[in-house]
């Protein structure tokens, strides 16, 4: 693991031998991420920064407006059952848009599992790299955000600009 610092905050990535596992913000509390990826991934964790270089400098990369999309080998074994398959739906919404909590739950097959829809948002293990963060209410407006709702609204203006 290792941190990076962003315009949204300080960031932890995590990763395993097969990609990158975690993102969190300062808000989830780093120390908290790190005991439960301890508990659920491996007792034996490593402050490897060099490791995550990859991933740390593609983040940069988005930031800085030159990566539009990420190329990193992700790990998502955190994401199960329905929280997956939204999860693997977000990938494939393009830099600058946005779909609608209903519209995801529609794409996914489900259209009445808005609310759920919002639970797997909240819940994606790689935010920033996996873009919950363009998933948003019906009525336009941003609604929540693992990060906290200036940290969305951060990364909605810079890919809107």
């Amino acid at each position: 693991y290792r941190t990076i610092d962003t315009p949204v905050g300080t960031l932890l990535l995590a990763a395993t031998s097969a990609g990158l596992v975690r993102v969190a913000y300062d808000v989830e509390g780093h120390d908290t991420v790190l005991a439960g990826l301890s508990t659920r991934i491996s007792p034996r964790l490593l402050r490897a920064p060099g490791r995550l270089d990859s991933a740390a400098r593609q983040i940069d990369e988005y930031f800085a407006k030159r990566r539009t999309v990420f190329e990193v080998p992700v790990d998502l074994r955190l994401a199960e059952g329905f929280r997956r398959n939204v999860i693997e739906h977000l990938r494939e919404i393009g830099y600058g848009h946005r779909e609608s909590y209903a519209t995801v739950a529609a794409a996914i097959g489900n259209p009445r599992a808005v609310r759920a829809v919002g639970t797997a948002c909240a819940h994606n293990p790689l935010p920033v790299v996996i873009p919950c963060h363009r998933v948003v209410r019906s009525d336009g407006s941003t609604g929540q955000y693992v990060g906290g709702p200036l940290a969305k609204s951060t990364l909605l203006d810079l890919e809107a600009a």
